[in-house]
C-alpha cells in the first residue's frame, strides 16, 4: 500500500496523532507528537501503513489486540497502549486542564489519580452470531466490526477469566443476526449479565440459557432486555459498606478504586452539612455514603436506579434520613427555592453535563457544591456558571478510570465566596 509521509504534530482529544498539512489537518490513530510515518490518507483520516520514525515515549503495546496490527483487527478498546505511562498520565491529565483554561477557569489542579490494569469492574461488549461462530468482543476502533477478545489487561480478572462462558450465554440467548450489547459487571457476589437487544428468546432457547447459565458457578444474575432469567444469587455492590442490588445493566462506576478516590474527595468536602442534595444520583454511590452523617435528598431520573437506593437506605442501619425524588434534572432541576434548606450539593451528570441545574446552584444558597463529571468540556462549562454565580473553585481532581483511554473523571470542589 502507498502513501504519504506525515510528521505528527500533537495528540487529539480522542488520542489520534494529528498532523497539520496545507490540506488541514491529518487525524492518524496510534501515532505519537514527533513521529514521522508512512500514511494512507482519505480526507481528514489517516490509516498508518509503517512508522520511519518514532517518538522517544513510544512503548510496546502490551496487548495482542492493540494497534493496527492487532490480533483480530485493531480493537477499539484502548487507544493509547503505545505511549509511555508518565507521558500519558501528562496527557490525561492535560484533557482536563485545557477545557478549564479555555473557559477562563484558573485553579489548582491535583495531579491525576491513575487506574491499574485490571481495574475495570463492568465491561460493555458487543456480541453477534456469524457463519464461523459467535463474536464477542469490542469495535474495532473506527469501525462496527466486533474484535473478539480472549483476554483484556483492562478488565477484572473476575470477567476476563469467565469470557468463554460469557461467550456460551451470548450464544445461548441471540436470537438476531444484528450486533447486541453484553453489560457484565463484577459484583460482590459473582457475574451480572445482562444482555440488550438478543431479539426474542424462543422458549427452546430460554432453556438453554437458563442451563448455560447454571452451569457458571460463578454467575449471580443473568438478564435478558430486563427480563431475570436466572439469579442464582442477587448481585450486590457496596457505597461504602452498605449493600446495594443494582437493576439489570445499570450505571456503576468502572472501578472500585476510582469510585472509592471519588467518594473520599466529596465527602471530605462536604463534611459537616447537615442536608445535602444527590443529583444525578444512580444507585446511590455518594448518597448512601453521605447519609451516615447528613440527611441526604437524591434526584434522579431512572426509576430502577432510584429504587435500589431507597431498597438499600431502608434496609441500611444507622443512616440519617434519605428522600427520593425522580425527575429528569435536564427538564426539570431542582430549584434555587427548592435548595433554601440544603446546605451543600453533589452532582454527578451524564456526559451533557448539568448547565440548567447549574444556574439554580448558582441562583441558590448552597454554600458547598462537588462537581463530579466524565466529560471535562461540560464540566467546564458548568463551573464557570457557578463561578459567575459566586462560587470559588477549591480543587479539581482528574482521576483516570479507563486506562488507556481518552476518558477522563474530574472532581471539582467549590465553595461560595
Amino acid at each position: 500500500m502507498s502513501g504519504e509521509t506525515l510528521t505528527i504534530d500533537r495528540l487529539g482529544t480522542h488520542g489520534d496523532g494529528i498532523a497539520e498539512t496545507e490540506k488541514g489537518p491529518v487525524y492518524v490513530p496510534f501515532t505519537l507528537p514527533r513521529e514521522t510515518a508512512t500514511v494512507a490518507r482519505e480526507g481528514e483520516t489517516g490509516t498508518l501503513i509503517a512508522l520511519t520514525q518514532a517518538a522517544p515515549e513510544r512503548a510496546e503495546p502490551p496487548c495482542p489486540h492493540f494497534g493496527p496490527d492487532g490480533e483480530g483487527g485493531a480493537c477499539g478498546g484502548c487507544n493509547l497502549q503505545h505511549l509511555e505511562t508518565d507521558a500519558y498520565r501528562v496527557w490525561k491529565r492535560e484533557q482536563v486542564v485545557r477545557p478549564l483554561a479555555m473557559n477562563g477557569i484558573e485553579t489548582e489542579i491535583a495531579p491525576l489519580y491513575p487506574c491499574e490494569p485490571g481495574a475495570r469492574r463492568r465491561m460493555v461488549l458487543t456480541a453477534r452470531r456469524t457463519e464461523n461462530g459467535m463474536l464477542v468482543g469490542f469495535n474495532q476502533a473506527g469501525s462496527h466490526n466486533i474484535v473478539p477478545i480472549i483476554g483484556c489487561l483492562v478488565g477484572d480478572p473476575r470477567i476476563v477469566k469467565h469470557l468463554a462462558s460469557v461467550r456460551r450465554i451470548a450464544r445461548a440467548v441471540c436470537a438476531t443476526r444484528k450486533p447486541f450489547r453484553l453489560t457484565v459487571f463484577a459484583s460482590e457476589t459473582g457475574l451480572d449479565i445482562a444482555a440488550e437487544g438478543a431479539g426474542r428468546v424462543s422458549t427452546r432457547q430460554r432453556q438453554m440459557a437458563i442451563e448455560t447459565a447454571l452451569s457458571m458457578k460463578v454467575l449471580a444474575r443473568l438478564t435478558v432486555d430486563g427480563e431475570t432469567l436466572v439469579e442464582a444469587r442477587q448481585p450486590i455492590v457496596r457505597f461504602g459498606g452498605i449493600s446495594v442490588v443494582p437493576p439489570p445493566g445499570a450505571f456503576l462506576q468502572a472501578s472500585a478504586a476510582a469510585e472509592d478516590r471519588m467518594a473520599d474527595l466529596v465527602l471530605g468536602h462536604l463534611a459537616g452539612a447537615k442536608r445535602i442534595a444527590d443529583l444525578f444520583a444512580g444507585c446511590g454511590a455518594f448518597a448512601l455514603r453521605l447519609a451516615r452523617e447528613a440527611a441526604v435528598i437524591t434526584a434522579e431520573s431512572e426509576g430502577p436506579a432510584l429504587a435500589a437506593l431507597d431498597a438499600a437506605a431502608r434496609h441500611a442501619t444507622g443512616l440519617k434520613p434519605v428522600e427520593i425524588d425522580r425527575r429528569d434534572l435536564f427538564r426539570r432541576p431542582l430549584m434555587a427555592a427548592d435548595l433554601k434548606y440544603t446546605e451543600a450539593v453533589v452532582f454527578d451528570p451524564p456526559r451533557a453535563g448539568a448547565e440548567a441545574q447549574a444556574h439554580q446552584l448558582a441562583a441558590s444558597k448552597v454554600c458547598r457544591v462537588a462537581a463530579v463529571s466524565c466529560n471535562p468540556a461540560t464540566l467546564a462549562r458548568d463551573l464557570a456558571i457557578l463561578v459567575e454565580g459566586g462560587f470559588a473553585i477549591d480543587a479539581v481532581h482528574p482521576i483516570d478510570q479507563f486506562l488507556w483511554s481518552p476518558h477522563v473523571e474530574a472532581v471539582a470542589l467549590l465553595t461560595r465566596r
